[in-house]
Protein backbone atom coordinates (compact mmCIF):
# COMPACT_ATOMS: atom_id res chain seq x y z
CA UNK A 1 0.00 0.00 0.00
CA UNK A 2 2.83 2.41 0.86
CA UNK A 3 4.59 1.68 -2.44
CA UNK A 4 1.41 2.52 -4.36
CA UNK A 5 0.99 5.76 -2.42
CA UNK A 6 4.59 6.71 -3.19
CA UNK A 7 4.00 6.00 -6.89
CA UNK A 8 0.98 8.37 -6.78
CA UNK A 9 3.00 11.10 -5.09
CA UNK A 10 5.88 10.75 -7.54
CA UNK A 11 3.50 10.82 -10.50
CA UNK A 12 1.65 13.92 -9.32
CA UNK A 13 4.56 15.98 -8.02
CA UNK A 14 7.00 14.74 -10.65
CA UNK A 15 4.48 15.13 -13.46
CA UNK A 16 3.61 18.64 -12.37
CA UNK A 17 7.23 19.71 -11.98
CA UNK A 18 8.27 18.15 -15.28
CA UNK A 19 5.25 19.64 -17.04
CA UNK A 20 5.97 23.15 -15.79
CA UNK A 21 9.67 22.84 -16.57
CA UNK A 22 8.91 21.71 -20.14
CA UNK A 23 6.20 24.36 -20.55
CA UNK A 24 8.63 27.12 -19.70
CA UNK A 25 10.81 25.88 -22.55
CA UNK A 26 8.21 24.73 -25.12
CA UNK A 27 5.07 26.83 -24.50
CA UNK A 28 6.04 29.98 -22.57
CA UNK A 29 3.30 32.05 -24.21
CA UNK A 30 0.52 29.53 -23.53
CA UNK A 31 1.82 28.79 -20.03
CA UNK A 32 1.68 32.50 -19.16
CA UNK A 33 -1.81 32.99 -20.69
CA UNK A 34 -4.20 33.96 -17.87
CA UNK A 35 -7.35 32.94 -19.75
CA UNK A 36 -5.92 29.47 -20.43
CA UNK A 37 -5.13 29.12 -16.71
CA UNK A 38 -8.58 30.26 -15.62
CA UNK A 39 -10.32 27.81 -17.98
CA UNK A 40 -8.11 24.88 -17.00
CA UNK A 41 -8.37 25.77 -13.31
CA UNK A 42 -12.18 25.71 -13.42
CA UNK A 43 -12.19 22.43 -15.37
CA UNK A 44 -9.60 20.92 -13.03
CA UNK A 45 -11.52 21.84 -9.88
CA UNK A 46 -14.73 20.38 -11.32
CA UNK A 47 -12.97 17.18 -12.39
CA UNK A 48 -11.21 16.87 -9.02
CA UNK A 49 -14.54 17.17 -7.21
CA UNK A 50 -15.97 14.37 -9.38
CA UNK A 51 -12.88 12.21 -8.81
CA UNK A 52 -13.06 12.69 -5.04
CA UNK A 53 -16.79 11.99 -4.98
CA UNK A 54 -16.36 8.80 -7.02
CA UNK A 55 -13.49 7.67 -4.80
CA UNK A 56 -15.41 8.38 -1.60
CA UNK A 57 -18.61 6.69 -2.77
CA UNK A 58 -16.97 3.56 -4.16
CA UNK A 59 -14.56 3.32 -1.22
CA UNK A 60 -17.44 3.45 1.25
CA UNK A 61 -19.33 0.79 -0.67
CA UNK A 62 -16.25 -1.44 -0.76
CA UNK A 63 -15.56 -0.94 2.96
CA UNK A 64 -19.20 -1.67 3.83
CA UNK A 65 -19.57 -4.79 1.67
CA UNK A 66 -15.99 -6.04 1.33
CA UNK A 67 -14.96 -6.25 4.98
CA UNK A 68 -16.53 -9.02 6.99
CA UNK A 69 -13.68 -9.96 9.31
CA UNK A 70 -11.41 -8.03 11.64
CA UNK A 71 -8.93 -6.83 9.04
CA UNK A 72 -6.87 -3.67 8.60
CA UNK A 73 -8.40 -0.57 7.09
CA UNK A 74 -8.12 -0.42 3.28
CA UNK A 75 -8.18 -4.24 3.06
CA UNK A 76 -11.02 -6.50 1.95
CA UNK A 77 -11.81 -10.13 2.60
CA UNK A 78 -15.01 -10.43 0.58
CA UNK A 79 -15.43 -10.17 -3.18
CA UNK A 80 -17.94 -7.42 -3.88
CA UNK A 81 -19.99 -7.97 -7.04
CA UNK A 82 -23.12 -5.95 -6.32
CA UNK A 83 -24.06 -2.29 -6.63
CA UNK A 84 -21.58 -0.33 -8.72
CA UNK A 85 -19.28 -3.37 -8.64
CA UNK A 86 -21.87 -5.22 -10.75
CA UNK A 87 -21.36 -2.52 -13.38
CA UNK A 88 -17.53 -2.52 -13.49
CA UNK A 89 -14.78 -4.31 -11.60
CA UNK A 90 -12.76 -1.21 -10.70
CA UNK A 91 -15.09 1.74 -10.16
CA UNK A 92 -12.78 3.42 -7.65
CA UNK A 93 -9.84 3.15 -10.02
CA UNK A 94 -12.04 4.45 -12.82
CA UNK A 95 -12.54 7.66 -10.88
CA UNK A 96 -8.92 7.85 -9.75
CA UNK A 97 -7.69 7.47 -13.33
CA UNK A 98 -8.73 11.08 -13.85
CA UNK A 99 -6.86 12.37 -10.77
CA UNK A 100 -3.59 13.18 -12.63
CA UNK A 101 -5.54 14.96 -15.35
CA UNK A 102 -7.44 17.05 -12.76
CA UNK A 103 -4.15 18.08 -11.11
CA UNK A 104 -2.69 18.90 -14.53
CA UNK A 105 -5.70 21.10 -15.33
CA UNK A 106 -5.45 22.87 -11.98
CA UNK A 107 -1.75 23.57 -12.59
CA UNK A 108 -2.54 24.76 -16.11
CA UNK A 109 0.47 23.00 -17.57
CA UNK A 110 -0.13 22.18 -21.26
CA UNK A 111 2.57 19.50 -21.23
CA UNK A 112 1.12 17.89 -18.09
CA UNK A 113 -2.42 18.11 -19.50
CA UNK A 114 -1.77 16.74 -22.98
CA UNK A 115 1.30 14.49 -22.60
CA UNK A 116 2.27 13.56 -19.05
CA UNK A 117 -1.12 12.92 -17.41
CA UNK A 118 -2.34 10.72 -20.32
CA UNK A 119 0.87 8.70 -19.98
CA UNK A 120 0.30 8.44 -16.23
CA UNK A 121 -3.26 7.26 -16.88
CA UNK A 122 -1.94 4.54 -19.21
CA UNK A 123 0.59 3.54 -16.54
CA UNK A 124 -2.25 3.31 -14.00
CA UNK A 125 -4.25 1.09 -16.37
CA UNK A 126 -1.22 -1.19 -16.68
CA UNK A 127 -0.91 -1.36 -12.88
CA UNK A 128 -4.56 -2.33 -12.58
CA UNK A 129 -4.28 -4.97 -15.31
CA UNK A 130 -0.93 -6.46 -14.30
CA UNK A 131 -0.87 -5.94 -10.51
CA UNK A 132 -4.39 -5.44 -9.11
CA UNK A 133 -6.10 -8.09 -11.24
CA UNK A 134 -3.56 -10.87 -10.46
CA UNK A 135 -3.75 -9.94 -6.76
CA UNK A 136 -7.53 -10.29 -6.84
CA UNK A 137 -7.25 -13.67 -8.59
CA UNK A 138 -4.80 -14.89 -5.91
CA UNK A 139 -7.10 -13.59 -3.17
CA UNK A 140 -10.50 -14.73 -4.49
CA UNK A 141 -9.55 -17.46 -6.97
CA UNK A 142 -12.14 -18.89 -9.34
CA UNK A 143 -14.85 -16.54 -8.03
CA UNK A 144 -12.89 -13.55 -9.29
CA UNK A 145 -12.17 -15.21 -12.62
CA UNK A 146 -15.92 -15.76 -13.10
CA UNK A 147 -16.53 -12.15 -12.13
CA UNK A 148 -13.96 -11.08 -14.76
CA UNK A 149 -15.90 -12.96 -17.44
CA UNK A 150 -19.18 -11.24 -16.55
CA UNK A 151 -18.16 -7.69 -15.62
CA UNK A 152 -15.82 -5.38 -17.56
CA UNK A 153 -12.84 -3.72 -15.90
CA UNK A 154 -14.38 -0.33 -16.72
CA UNK A 155 -17.74 0.61 -18.15
CA UNK A 156 -18.43 3.80 -20.04
CA UNK A 157 -22.22 3.60 -19.93
CA UNK A 158 -23.71 6.77 -18.38
CA UNK A 159 -25.78 4.75 -15.89
CA UNK A 160 -22.55 3.30 -14.49
CA UNK A 161 -21.03 6.76 -14.13
CA UNK A 162 -24.15 7.98 -12.35
CA UNK A 163 -23.99 5.01 -10.02
CA UNK A 164 -20.38 5.89 -9.13
CA UNK A 165 -21.27 9.52 -8.43
CA UNK A 166 -24.55 9.10 -6.58
CA UNK A 167 -24.56 9.70 -2.85
CA UNK A 168 -25.60 6.82 -0.59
Amino acid sequence: MIVRLLIWIIMLIGGGALGIWLDLRWFPTLFSNLLFHLVTLAAGILLLRLVMRASRNTGRALARMGRKGDIPRMETDTLVTTGVYACMRHPMHFGLLFFPWSVALILGSPTFIFIISPLEMIFMLALIKFVEEPEAIRKFGAAYQEYQKKVPMFNFRPECWLQILKED
